[in-house]
């Protein structure tokens, strides 16, 4: 008899984890339907979501470019950096598809406030088995990619410059080009008169938890029919 068919997900994170958390609890209220996370990666050692992971009983780990000895502390040589980046992505990238493969490898990795950008050394790999990457950016696809998008999309609205007084937040494949991966789910969010950029972020984030669920369901879902569809 064939096991049931399954989407495994890994979750990466930096600091207090609430997207992880509204994966958590999605998860424990059936709403994204024969998944399950098998796993938490951290690459800071203070950051909250450990605690949810253990309060949810999920194992974690905790992987660092520095204190892993991939990086010395202070390093400014720009090309030590960049040996030191390619080889911890290797090092994670190995590390992943070291999990079983019937048990705990993911189909599924969601960066939810994973404070790291990923090269080609570790989406390389993954890609080749299969294993899908998405990431939470607070903007709409093809503005304001990298750091900051709220702020400067902010500034823009403040100068009369943003498009249609919108900016949004979006769910997007993670290729190599920072934020420039197909989009899964977007949401446009309007900039209103007289708001400050704080009430601004606040409002914006309120959006991510939802939209973080619904686009991880959405691919689950598309990799459970996949499964399906082989058996």
């Amino acid at each position: 008899m064939s096991s049931p068919a399954e989407c495994r997900i890994l979750v990466f994170a930096s600091g207090n984890g609430s997207n992880f958390q509204a994966l958590v609890d999605a998860l424990a209220a059936g709403n994204i339907p024969n998944a399950r996370i098998t796993r938490l990666i951290v690459n800071r050692g203070k950051a909250y979501a450990t605690t949810r992971a253990e309060k949810a009983g999920i194992p974690w780990e905790y992987y660092n470019l520095i204190s892993h000895g991939f990086q010395a502390r202070g390093e400014t040589d720009p090309e030590k950096l960049q040996e030191a980046r390619n080889k911890y992505d290797a090092a994670l990238a190995e590390k992943v598809l070291a999990l079983d493969e019937k048990t705990e490898r993911p189909h599924l990795i969601v960066l939810a406030g994973w404070m790291y950008i990923f090269g080609k050394h570790f989406l390389a790999p993954i890609a080749e088995k299969g294993i899908k990457v998405i990431n939470l950016h607070p903007a709409l696809p093809g503005k304001y990619d990298g750091t900051h998008a709220i702020d400067r999309a902010y500034a823009d609205f403040q100068a009369g410059k943003l498009e249609n007084n919108k900016t949004g937040i979006m769910v997007h494949y993670v290729i190599e080009a920072v934020d420039q991966g197909a989009p899964v789910l977007v949401r446009e969010i309007e900039c209103r008169e007289g708001e400050s950029l704080e009430q601004l972020e606040e409002r914006i984030h309120s959006h991510e938890h939802s939209l973080i669920v619904e686009a991880t369901a959405k691919i689950a879902g598309e990799i459970i029919a996949s499964q399906q569809a082989q058996k």
